[in-house]
């Protein structure tokens, strides 16, 4: 490990009893309890076995509730214990269960009683063994032991930072340097999980997959690029994996402290439940069991699992099989040897003031301006708006002084603009944009893309507007834009994006630079002058299913593989 990632600063000491108490209700917010079954999955998935000596090896619930993991995890020792003659003594120090609310400590410490009972256990014994078990406390801020733990399980709660007290969230990030920007308090749970871990230690976490895509995951992922191994991921998003429906785009992560080999990739539908984990842990078993689709899942090995920091591809395991080839095989889109970039239109801070249809000022200050509404039909047609713009062509804000207009213009709306986080430590420029103009991307040919859409969408603007920050944009020295925007049109390009980005509620997929810039592309001169009139000619038809044939050919690829 490296840089941040190897420091680790505990919090301990006397200023915990400083630290202002999380909101009951955001840590209520945060409690998604897991079915059984699933539980019962990961529990397998992860080895957690009665045929193992469960009572001497360390397991954690770092987030327990009120015992979803818990109680299984209970019976399985319990069972286990049985089986080698142990005690329940013996056991004391087998399961460490971790909650910030009482009322969970004690729903659970009676769950774990109830189950060693039932068990057959002495009353004494399961008393003192609950309340050895379960206790409570922060996880992130109290559990600091490096390598000690055999197993960790559980679904960490799902807390925003902004519900978080800052002093306590300030105490997080100290302790897991993996939580960078706004990433949910979830990822500091894989952190802390992660580094307890001994060697060959498993952590089995169902819980919200957006870390493996998402900027604030990026730490998280470099973390277990070179340390840890991912065994198998099951992405279950519209199963009904938890007790009470939630939008939380769920996977299955089993990961390991131990070098990287084959990982199980497998992709689920609603029909998936409770009658397929037989199967789906049956399969796991055979080391050379072949890919397998059904009507509910489908399930493969990779060879390899993905390093460094990047986003990790998301589907089918066909899909990401193509997605990796294509990986080795083809250039990134974004190329400093062909000149080809991606970038993102003006950001304002305050668009009802800098985006209009007419404002009185010097007609020189009025820059056109092309938005999503402009894109729609798949043909640019331009709204009309323009953006009232206070750079020169140097870079430089214009002086006021010099545009009347526009200074009366800025000066009916000075306090709004005034208030914007981006004049900061530089009152004089008030009036300024977020991001500069860059006079030179107007009259230059560049596809448009929206920023929110279903399927990806790239419009042509052969040199006429400058884009508005719901727009990213492509421009290139080497390329025919039509062109490339028939590749962009066809499944291949989609499947990119689906891999790697981020979808909102509904499925809308987020365009952003970060994921255009993953899609791979062939080299412009090694397409055939007769593709290159067809891709052209799909792409002016908006024909996705001819831009798809097209560019499947070109690639090498199956494009039955891209449905």
């Amino acid at each position: 490990m490296t840089g941040s990632l190897m420091m680790r600063q505990s919090v301990l000491g006397p200023n915990m009893a400083s630290l202002a108490p999380i909101p009951d209700e955001a840590v209520e917010h945060g409690e998604v309890f897991t079915r059984q079954w699933v539980v019962d999955l990961i529990l397998d998935l992860a080895g957690y076995q009665p045929d193992l000596d469960l009572a001497s090896l360390a397991a954690i619930e770092p987030a327990c509730g009120t015992g979803a993991f818990l109680g299984p995890m209970v019976a399985r020792l319990s069972a286990s214990c049985r089986k080698y003659g142990r005690s329940l003594s013996e056991a004391a120090n087998a399961i460490r269960a971790f909650d910030l609310l009482a009322r969970n400590v004690g729903i659970s410490r009676r769950l774990a009683e109830t189950v060693l009972l039932n068990d057959g256990w002495p009353s004494e014994d399961a008393t003192a063994a609950a309340k050895a078990w379960v206790q409570q406390g922060d996880y992130l801020l109290e559990f600091c032991e490096d390598e000690t733990v055999d197993f960790v399980l559980g679904n960490p709660p799902y807390i925003r930072p902004e519900d978080v007290p800052r002093d306590r969230m300030t105490a997080y990030r100290a302790a897991c340097p993996a939580m960078v920007g706004r990433a949910d308090v979830y990822v500091g749970f894989f952190e802390v999980g992660l580094r307890s871990l001994k060697r060959g230690g498993v952590l089995g976490f169902i819980c919200a997959d957006r870390w493996m895509r998402n900027q604030y995951g990026r730490q998280l992922r470099q973390l277990i690029s070179c340390s840890y191994s991912v065994d198998a991921t099951i992405t279950m998003h519209d199963v009904d994996a938890f007790e009470e429906p939630v939008s939380a785009y769920p996977a299955i992560s089993i990961l390991r402290r131990a070098e990287q080999g084959k990982a199980v990739v497998a992709d689920t539908n609603a029909s998936f439940g409770s009658g397929d984990t037989a199967a789906i842990l049956a399969w796991i078993r055979q080391d050379t069991a072949p890919p397998v689709t059904t009507d509910r899942y489908e399930i493969a090995r990779l060879p390899y699992w993905f390093t460094g920091s990047d986003s990790w591809p998301a589907g089918s395991p066909a899909r990401l099989a193509v997605i990796e080839d294509l990986n080795n095989r083809f250039p990134l889109l974004e190329d400093e040897a062909t000149g080809t970039r991606v970038g993102i239109g003006v950001a304002t801070g305050a668009d009802s003031i800098f985006v209009t249809t007419s404002a009185e000022v010097e007609a020189d200050r009025l820059l056109p301006l092309s938005i999503v509404k402009d894109t729609l039909s798949g043909t640019l047609s331009w709204s009309g708006h323009f953006l009232v713009n206070p750079w020169d062509t140097s870079g430089r804000l214009v002086d006021l002084d010099a545009h009347p207009r526009l200074r009366a213009y800025f000066g009916k709306h000075a306090t709004d603009l005034k208030k914007r986080h981006v004049v900061g430590k530089q009152p004089t420029n008030w009036y300024r944009t977020i991001d500069k103009v860059d006079h030179s991307l107007t009259g230059r040919a560049k596809l448009l893309l929206p920023d929110m859409k279903l399927t990806i969408h790239p419009v042509l603007d052969e040199g006429h507007l400058y884009p508005h920050h719901n727009l990213y944009y492509i421009v290139s020295d080497a390329w025919d834009l039509r062109v490339l925007g028939g590749l962009l049109l066809s499944a291949v390009a989609q499947a990119f994006i689906e891999a790697y980005a981020v979808r909102m509620r509904g499925g809308t997929l987020r365009f952003q630079a970060q994921y255009l810039r993953r899609i791979r592309v062939p080299r412009f001169e090694t397409i055939s002058e007769r593709d290159r009139a067809l891709l052209s000619d799909a792409f002016d038809r908006r024909d996705s299913a001819a831009a798809t044939t097209i560019a499947a050919r070109i690639y090498g690829i199956d494009q039955n593989l891209l449905a």
